[in-house]
């Protein structure tokens, strides 16, 4: 039975959003909602905050939570959790994203799924069908092409693939289907491992995906589909929308968020 140990990496910096992790959203910080909705995971055997910052780490502890320190240094979300996994043991790690305070519990268990019932995968993501024309435009969208086994073929803020005979993009997805990257992954040990050792590829500081490192480098990315979206928070407009949500859902997001 594999141990799966879910981390959460919350970096006190952010350049729209400073001290992202603590921002108030109806009496709880970000950081507590996203460990709260964690929980909520059946596949999940343990949680951790990884962060680099006292103030957060002595948020967690104030409502019960389990944090470790990590270096400031670290750049991005999966190289905090290689960090913690030198220090806890896990089969696989799950690197939840901090900034997702309305993340389902089931979109966790999918993610692990994915590793767990294919031994070729080295990493384990979700992807999402979309819809909107405006999300298939928009850079903020990661879009990815898959092959036919369902493993990544390539992430790009681009919008991917083209589609030569359609001049009008805005009716692309009429012509295939498209799918947005949900930012969940899920490492085995040794593939963690490998991935930190590894320096910021060209591609993934091109277009800034830490993704981008897993395949530039030969590594098996394999997708599961989900009916589930995220909001990420990134600004203050961001707060606002989840707010909003959370008035109107209570204490658990939606089930599927549209």
């Amino acid at each position: 039975m594999s141990t799966v140990v879910g981390v959460i990496p919350a970096r006190y910096a952010s350049t729209r959003l400073p001290g992202k992790p603590l921002v108030d959203l109806l009496g709880k910080t970000m950081v507590e909602r996203v460990y709260l909705q964690a929980r909520r995971a059946r596949l999940l055997n343990r949680i951790v905050v990884a962060t680099d910052d006292a103030r957060i780490e002595q948020a967690v502890r104030g409502f019960g939570g389990e944090s470790v320190m990590t270096p400031a240094s670290i750049r991005t979300g999966s190289d905090r959790v290689a960090a913690v996994a030198e220090s806890i043991e896990g089969d696989l790690f799950v690197n939840i994203q901090g900034d997702e305070p309305l993340i389902a519990p089931e979109m966790i268990d999918e993610g692990v799924k994915v590793v767990l019932e294919d031994e070729q995968a080295d990493v384990g993501t979700l992807v999402r069908k979309i819809s909107l024309a405006d999300d298939l435009l928009n850079p903020s969208i990661v879009k990815v092409v898959l092959r036919a086994d369902r493993t990544a073929l390539y992430f790009s803020r681009s919008t991917i693939p083209f589609i030569r005979d359609e001049s009008d993009a805005r009716r692309w997805l009429a012509r295939h289907t498209f799918y947005k990257h949900i930012g969940i992954y899920v490492f085995r040990r040794s593939s963690l491992r490998t991935y930190a050792r590894l320096p910021e590829s060209s591609l993934e500081r091109a277009e800034k995906l830490e993704q981008l490192r897993l395949l530039e480098n030969g590594m098996t990315v394999k997708a599961g589909t989900t009916e589930f979206d995220s909001i990420p928070i990134d600004t203050s407009d961001d707060v606002e929308r989840v707010i909003a949500i959370l008035k109107r859902t209570g204490e658990r997001s939606p089930s599927p968020i549209h």
